[in-house]
């Protein structure tokens, strides 16, 4: 009895690798791909410094999260904190809610990236067939359902696979085009006015948002009061580091104007003067296991909070019923919401919903620890 207790804990214990990637996966996904454009017509050629000061102020928030998932372990993360900074009332209640459809959001968001990227590298970006961008998006969300019923560890472990590789290419991608980098593009004659690359530090927090999602794995870690905290801090801080390098290398070998011109593809058009045609292939390769490392982090966060809510009344409790594999309802329910909305929904409105949503929710999270600092 006691040996099967124990290789159960064994197999479902998230440890501080698993943690930390499941965190660096949900913040290097779609965003670094689509989002350069988006920072260079604010910010200019300073984005790398948006980055960094976005990245710090993730950290700061990062200690929030930490406080309050140390004090209060659980699997359903913010959704624990809530219910103790506020109680379990409606203001509560529609916050998780929130949560929930923002993670929802996310994933939709990623999934359609994946589409998008998977479509081009066939060449099929120009004129797809109508259900071809629909049937990877599906695709890809069952495949990480899968993932998500054997357990937290088999997430924690694919997503190890996953970032490891993502960041070899990324990290690849900042290494080569540090060669053909241009300096005097990224001299401050090119940056935006100071108020302009303030303003961009709201565009690129919503890079960092993934960071989160560690305080999900809280209810499977060993020892949560030290994994945790390190686990999120390891986290933010990768993400600043590959952030600024790939922020450096893209302005450094396109112009702003011309990163603006070509935002869909930033970081491919980038890696054209080093490596060519071959760099964009190199760099949707990137893409693919970003939103694919994205869809595995989100996804678990998701499905934690959909349940947690449930627990809590907050949801229908239906959601908090165990089914095959002793997996969740919610988990089934959100992989099914979210494979219908990036099959449906514009890109743009998926994005531009899903940040708003995350942004009040990081600051309801910031207040509830105030509310619980004595604890």
């Amino acid at each position: 009895m006691s040996q099967s207790t124990s290789k159960t804990s064994k197999r479902e214990s998230v440890g501080l690798l698993g943690a930390t990637a499941i965190g660096v996966g949900g913040m290097i996904g779609a965003g670094i791909f689509s989002i350069m454009g988006v920072v260079g017509s604010v910010a200019g050629s300073a984005a790398w410094i948006s980055f960094l000061g976005a990245g710090l102020l993730a950290l700061v928030c990062s200690y929030s999260f930490a406080k309050l998932g140390s004090r209060f372990p659980s699997s359903g993360g913010p959704v624990e904190f809530f219910l103790r900074g506020f109680g379990n009332n409606l203001f509560s209640g529609s916050l998780n809610i929130m949560l929930w459809l923002g993670f929802v959001l996310a994933l939709s968001l990623y999934a359609s990236a994946f589409a998008n990227y998977a479509a081009a590298l066939f060449g099929q970006s120009d004129s797809p067939p109508p259900l071809l961008k629909p049937i990877i998006s599906t695709c890809i969300i069952a495949l990480f359902l899968v993932l998500n019923v054997l357990g937290s560890a088999a997430v924690g472990k694919a997503e190890g696979w996953i970032v490891a590789i993502k960041l070899i290419i990324l990290l690849g991608f900042a290494a080569v085009t540090a060669f053909s980098v241009k300096p005097e593009l990224l001299t401050a004659a090119h940056w935006k006015p100071a108020g302009s690359i303030m303003t961009s530090l709201g565009t690129t927090f919503l890079a960092f948002e993934g960071f989160g999602l560690i305080t999900n794995t809280a209810g499977n870690m060993d020892n949560p009061k030290k994994t945790l905290p390190h686990a999120l801090y390891l986290a933010v801080i990768i993400t600043i580091v590959i952030y600024i390098a790939i922020a450096l290398v893209t302005f450094g070998n396109l112009s702003a104007q011309e990163i603006v011109e070509q935002e869909e593809y930033a970081l491919a058009a980038a890696a054209k003067p080093a490596l060519g045609q071959a760099g964009f292939v190199i760099m949707g390769i990137a893409a693919l296991f970003s939103t694919a490392s994205a869809i595995n982090a989100t996804l678990f966060g998701g499905a934690n909070v959909s349940v947690q809510a449930a627990h809590d009344r907050q949801l229908p409790q239906i959601m908090d019923r165990r089914i095959w594999q002793g997996s969740s309802v919610g988990l089934y329910v959100t992989a099914a919401i979210v494979a219908i909305l990036a099959a449906l929904v514009p890109l743009s409105a998926i994005a531009n919903t899903g940040s708003a949503a995350f942004l009040l929710i990081y600051a309801a999270v910031c207040a509830a620890h105030l509310r619980l600092r004595h604890q």
